[in-house]
């Protein structure tokens, strides 16, 4: 459990985050926003960067438990884009700074973890061989990952749900094709 000093810190930096970009928030914007000393600061976390890095660490384990089960590839991107969704402004100021790098590891673990919990489902009672699955990982992964990046650079002007539906309404049957080649081969 975080100290509340530390708590502070961080729901401050995503107060300040939704309402300006990253790199017009300082140490100093965030300990007087909560009204702690700056050594206290410090005391938690290094920099900015480390803060902001704790918070999308916390973030994506906090979705890894909410989601022990996936039942289908829609509900896998819902459940990427569900804090994007939640937190349009801090994603954006997130993505549009120079610690992009830190939000997409973020979106690629998600993205990667969702994937593995459908297909442990998906795969019940099927076999197939290591290297399919890996081939599925990373093809399902980087489908949910470019759909998300792609909106993103669009500013996230668009409803991505309905979007989502069409796409997996398209490819209805594509997966399961798969799977059956894949237990062929």
């Amino acid at each position: 459990m975080p100290s509340l000093a530390k708590q502070a810190v961080r729901t401050s930096f995503i107060k300040l985050l939704n309402q300006r970009p990253l790199s017009e928030i300082t140490v100093r914007d965030i300990v007087e926003d909560c009204g702690v000393n700056r050594n206290t600061f410090y005391y938690h976390f290094r920099d900015i960067p480390q803060l902001l890095e704790s918070i999308i660490s916390e973030e994506g384990e906090r979705l890894i438990r909410e989601y022990p089960q996936i039942d289908s590839m829609e509900q896998c991107l819902e459940a990427v884009i569900g804090f994007s969704l939640a937190n349009r402004n801090v994603v954006l100021h997130i993505y549009h700074s120079v610690n992009r790098d830190i939000y997409e590891q973020y979106q690629w673990r998600i993205c990667r973890h969702a994937v593995e919990t459908y297909l442990r489902g998906a795969l019940a009672g099927r076999s197939i061989s290591e290297k399919d699955y890996e081939i599925l990982v990373d093809y399902l992964k980087c489908l949910c990952f470019g759909v998300v990046i792609d909106w993103l650079e669009t500013g996230m002007k668009s409803d991505i749900k309905p979007r989502l539906h069409r796409i997996f309404a398209l490819k209805q049957g594509h997966f399961e094709e798969m799977l059956t080649r894949c237990e062929a081969t």
